[in-house]
């Protein structure tokens, strides 16, 4: 497997606190990884640790294929980063600082920083100082310099963080594009849940340290998909009476799900189905887990 990404047994403890246990992350070239958990569950000490910017106090870091260690070993110049809230000169212009990055990259090109700022949608606000922008701006200004030298890997803590709705469209689109045409890794952590359930191809969730579950698109085609589902008393005679019928049925958490049109278009079928096997339903409903209620769920938030 080509990981762009792969980290053993990852581990930071800051004395008797352990920020991070045991974390094992296998992110593919080319796949949108969300990285989901809630504040201070262990997001940002992960990404840091994949940017050498800490070291863990147990475990291993692969990033493209390179080990991570001290003293800035790593392909760096094949990652584009954005940790916590952006960086920059706050006297200097915007123009001014994404030319820093440009020949701190090594990049001849000129056309670079232009190039970026209009893909950005902050050439308007080129020539102002970066102290004076707004929020928003001020985000589109780190995720500029992330992006100003077309890296292969792209590791972005929070990146709608600061924009507005169509903001957050724009960052979305951009994104799905630069892994779907370029290839581009996009490794990302978010608390706007909708936003990762719409562009990750793949999800980790993190919850006090640990990674406790990791949705492949299986999974999130069926968090997206409707389901019928269905309670009775007796569920063995249920499921075999379904099972029978044709009908895919799976048992989760005392109840059964089907999934498909035939199920959901006509549950008055399945009811009198169910009545004749002596198994009549006391619950029979169409429902939609979004990601939200099965994170809210996963992390007992939601008790």
């Amino acid at each position: 497997m080509d990981l762009a990404i792969e980290t053993m047994g990852l581990s930071k403890s800051y004395g008797p606190v352990h920020a991070v246990e045991n974390v094992n992350l296998r992110v593919r070239r080319g796949e949108i990884y969300g990285f989901l958990g809630l504040n201070g569950a262990g997001k940002t000490t992960t990404i840091r640790a994949l940017l050498g910017m800490i070291r863990p106090t147990a475990g291993s870091v692969r990033v493209l294929g390179q080990p991570v260690g001290p003293h800035g070993r790593g392909p760096w110049r094949d990652v584009g980063h954005l940790v916590e809230s952006p960086t920059a000169y706050p006297e200097l212009t915007v123009r001014e600082n994404l030319e820093i990055a440009r020949r701190l990259y090594g990049i001849a090109d000129r056309k670079a920083t232009t190039q970026v700022v209009e893909r950005l949608g902050i050439a308007p606000y080129v020539d102002r100082k970066a102290g004076t922008l707004s929020t928003g701006n001020f985000q589109r200004l780190g995720l500029a310099r992330a992006l100003l030298h077309e890296p292969e890997l792209l590791i972005l803590d929070e990146p709608a963080n600061g924009l507005d709705p169509a903001g957050v469209v724009e960052i979305r689109e951009l994104l799905e594009n630069l892994a779907r045409e370029k290839g581009v890794t996009v490794f990302m952590s978010s608390h706007i849940l909708t936003e990762v359930n719409r562009l990750a191809t793949r999800i980790g969730i993190i919850h006090k340290g640990r990674l406790i579950e990791e949705l492949d698109a299986e999974k999130l085609d069926e968090l997206r998909s409707q389901r019928l589902e269905i309670k009775v008393h007796d569920q063995a005679a249920a499921q075999a009476a379904l099972g029978q019928a044709g009908y895919d049925v799976k048992a989760s958490n005392g109840s059964l799900f089907l999934s498909g049109d035939r199920a959901i278009s006509a549950p008055d079928e399945m009811a009198t189905l169910l009545v004749h096997a002596g198994a009549p339903p006391i619950r029979l409903v169409v429902v939609q887990e979004e990601l939200e209620a099965h994170f809210l769920r996963l992390t007992g938030e939601n008790e």
